[in-house]
């Protein structure tokens, strides 16, 4: 039996991203998202494109990828897919600033 998975982001017709695992090929699963067949984020969001994809040895790393990728923010994100390590790195230093949120109202402290 096959052990390893797919780690993979797709971008939503909004312009957001899913990140997801799977041990299904990646073909498959992208139907799979387009025809609707997940409810949840992506069946509202179509039709969605394959962005991105690496492939585990293991699926346990493959969802631990994924969980430490959601948390991420837009530009994180987009530097992990362009294996933009050094911009990923500066990302990784301002902290937790998610570029993909409205920045705080006037007044609050943010």
């Amino acid at each position: 039996m096959n052990e390893g998975a797919y780690l993979y982001i797709l971008r939503c017709a909004d312009g957001s991203y899913y990140i997801g695992t799977t041990r299904t090929e990646l073909e498959v699963r992208l139907a799979q998202h387009n025809a609707g067949a997940f409810a949840g984020y992506t069946k509202s969001r179509r039709p969605v494109t394959l962005v991105f994809s690496q492939w585990f040895d293991q699926i346990t790393d493959a969802i631990e990828c994924e969980r430490k990728l959601k948390k991420w923010s837009r530009a994180k994100k987009e530097a992990f897919m362009h294996g933009d390590f050094a911009e990923l790195h500066e990302l990784a230093k301002r902290g937790s600033h998610h570029s993909s949120r409205r920045p705080p109202s006037a007044g609050s402290s943010g």
